[in-house]
């Protein structure tokens, strides 16, 4: 067994029982890892014995950010839409097409290296597990080719065949349905582990969602659902109805959808930097939190509504325009995640856990949220070994 401890850490936050507060906080602490295992041994004192050693200089250690709604796999730019949006225009779901137009085009290699690059920046700003959707093919054989490549970047892949309805479609968007959840769903099942819908406006509607829901489900995947982001609408209560794991986005909550949320095991993730990126309200994760419910933050990385890795800029403004502490914010970010895609073995520093770690150029958390844009994120473990590293140390 070959171990490795982080040691000389002036506040670890471990998301666990023991420690401190609701984060489980050790103070002047080690953290021991199985590198061979890719768990965590045990957390101590200072000094703990290992094969290898990385330094901690009295910093803040916390759990990997844990990003549970990401599409990394497009190729494309939508930058000029970005631009036109800032200038004024609204965000329409309709600019996927785009982006499935490039994706359709390019070559495995490109679509491999690209999305490689998008998983190293992740793992610079301290995301040490992804989800991983399909979404930008829409017909069988790319949706597939799209599964098979996020499944080389995660165990966390998701088939979203129902992102928009494909070209072609436009007019039938039953009959796109019973292509999802059919001939697509069963090239795709073998590269994934959840389904997932978009239940919006200029997407699918309530019955077309709880059908490729319904499908998935019988092909034995965990499901989950984009709802509620561009206006009030059924996508969340259809979520909780269907037993999913995530209803994501939740921008646009009444009271009903808060209710549900709290009286479910699904898990509420917000995505504030694309109602940054769309200047959409934020959404008021407050009152969801304090209704009882679970919630989680994530990036959703993509070419059109967030293009960013930035996890601690995502916690940033939960506390600043979503009514969260930071503590809530780093929690949701990461054991938040972990619920979202129902992992126990995510999101916690603590014994058999993964050892997925990372060490903050700072003396605690909240730096992620008072030093904004700052890239704060001095080394960044996953599964007991080093993954990135700014320099030596």
């Amino acid at each position: 067994m070959t171990t490795l401890v982080v040691d000389n850490i002036a506040l670890l936050v471990t998301n666990g029982d023991e420690g401190e507060g609701p984060m489980g906080v050790h103070r002047n602490a080690s953290l021991v890892l199985d590198a061979d295992a890719g768990t965590v041994l045990a957390v101590g004192r200072r000094g703990a014995a290992a094969d290898e050693r990385l330094d901690a200089a009295g910093r803040c250690v916390i759990p990997g950010f844990v990003d549970s709604h990401t599409h990394l796999v497009f190729a494309g730019d939508r930058s000029a839409e970005f631009a036109a949006r800032m200038a004024g225009r609204p965000y329409a779901a309709r600019g996927i097409l785009e982006t499935v137009e490039a994706t359709r085009g390019a070559s495995d290699a490109a679509l491999r290296q690209a999305a490689a690059a998008r998983r190293r920046e992740g793992l610079r700003a301290g995301i040490t597990h992804v989800e991983v959707k399909s979404g930008y093919a829409l017909d069988v054989d790319g949706e597939a080719r799209l599964c098979a490549l996020a499944a080389e970047l995660t165990d966390d892949a998701t088939f979203l065949g129902a992102h928009v309805v494909a070209p072609g479609y436009e007019h039938r968007t039953d009959d796109y349905v019973d292509l999802v959840c059919g001939p697509m769903l069963a090239a795709c099942r073998p590269f994934v582990r959840w389904i997932d819908v978009f239940c919006e406006r200029g997407a699918f509607d309530a019955e077309q969602a709880k059908a490729v829901l319904a499908a998935g489900r019988d092909a034995g995947l965990g499901l989950r659902v984009h709802a509620n982001q561009l206006g009030p609408g059924p996508g969340v209560r259809v979520a909780v109805e269907a037993g999913a794991a995530s209803a994501d986005h939740c921008t646009h909550l009444d009271g009903e959808d808060v209710a549900a949320l709290a009286a479910s095991d699904t898990v509420a993730t917000f995505l504030p930097l694309t109602d940054f990126c769309t200047r959409q309200p934020y959404p008021d994760a407050r009152k969801v939190i304090d209704a009882g419910a679970t919630v989680a933050l994530a990036t959703n990385t993509n070419p059109g509504s967030s293009n960013t890795t930035a996890m601690s800029l995502a916690l940033a403004l939960a506390v600043r325009d979503m009514g969260m502490t930071v503590e809530e914010a780093l929690v949701a970010a990461t054991s938040g995640g972990a619920r979202a895609l129902r992992r126990e073995d995510l999101g916690r520093l603590t014994p058999g856990a993964r050892a997925d770690a990372v060490l903050l150029d700072a003396p605690a958390p909240d730096h992620l949220v008072y030093r904004p844009g700052v890239p704060l994120v001095a080394a960044t473990v996953v599964a007991g070994r080093v993954a990135w590293r700014d320099g030596p140390r």
